[in-house]
């Protein structure tokens, strides 16, 4: 990708994500997300309405008047984006692929954050630690986090989430908000997930395609492995083959959802070609 084509691109992820963050997101991020608590702002007159346990009453005595103190949330959250960027997120049988998806939800998220004027940062991990950008406010920061969903190449192929969430819990030490972005076809991170749960405040993305859900029976057809990169003969005329293939996907899911459900963590699923934007302010309005 050349950079014109790569401006490009990023360019109308941040019109269309920016547009959804600023619309419909802003506010319920905001409420789903609670800064660390109240912080005096200023002393004013009192006004019909208002506590009478804010009146300020050394103010008060001195003016022979009411006043009241205003408090303000003291924000500043930092979020952190983890994003999955192994070999099986380039996979998709519809118009995107799973990456595609992935990316436009991340940058969603970080728009929002920073319309609320919190830091973001972002890990990309497959089976080993791609990327790591230390949480910053901004738009020229969202803006080369959204560069490197779009044009990263990793090393690694395959997946260790318990590795990228022992890392991001090393590396950021203040409670953070914490979205883990991938397809989670993998089944190595429950206690790890349980353990940074007590510590931040985590929800899990699940993105998948619906072909890794079943199979059509086509006859005899070539697959390649996105992780191994192995090349495979698949009868998909075999209905025990059809059957191991929907029986690994519901495994992988179930395990997904016991574990984020066990650890007390969030978490929602969207499929390629759904609408991820009712899921996700689904998600909040259930948060606030």
């Amino acid at each position: 990708m050349d950079t014109k084509e790569l401006l490009k691109k990023v360019r109308k992820i941040e019109i269309k994500t920016r547009r959804l963050s600023n619309n419909i997101f802003g506010g319920e991020y905001h409420s789903s997300f609670k800064g660390r608590g109240m912080t005096f702002s200023e002393v004013r007159e009192y006004q019909f309405g208002d506590d009478v346990r804010n009146i300020d009453w050394n103010v008060t005595a001195r003016y022979n008047e009411p006043f009241v103190k205003v408090f303000e949330e003291e924000r500043e959250l930092t979020m952190m984006l983890v994003v999955d960027v192994s070999g099986s997120e380039l996979f998709g049988s519809r118009e995107q692929f799973k990456k595609e998806v992935i990316t436009e939800i991340a940058a969603t998220l970080a728009f929002s954050a920073t319309q609320n004027n919190d830091k973001i940062g972002l890990l990309l991990f497959s089976d080993q630690m791609e990327l790591f950008i230390p949480p910053k406010k901004g738009r020229s920061h969202v803006l080369r986090i959204i560069r490197e969903l779009l044009e990263f190449k990793p090393k690694g192929k395959d997946t260790n989430l318990a590795e990228a969430l022992k890392y991001v819990s090393n590396v950021i030490k203040k409670k953070a908000i914490i979205f883990v972005l991938s397809d989670f076809l993998v089944d190595d991170y429950r206690q790890t997930l349980k353990i940074i749960s007590g510590k931040h405040d985590v929800t899990g993305i699940r993105v998948y395609d619906e072909r890794e859900e079943s199979i059509p029976n086509v006859g005899l057809v070539q697959m390649l492995d996105r992780e191994s990169g192995e090349l495979i003969m698949v009868n998909t005329g075999s209905k025990s083959v059809r059957r191991s293939y929907e029986a690994y996907f519901k495994e992988r899911e179930d395990y997904f959802r016991e574990s984020f459900s066990k650890s007390g963590a969030g978490m929602l699923s969207t499929r390629v070609g759904e609408s991820y934007v009712k899921k996700l302010l689904g998600y909040f309005k259930t948060r606030g």
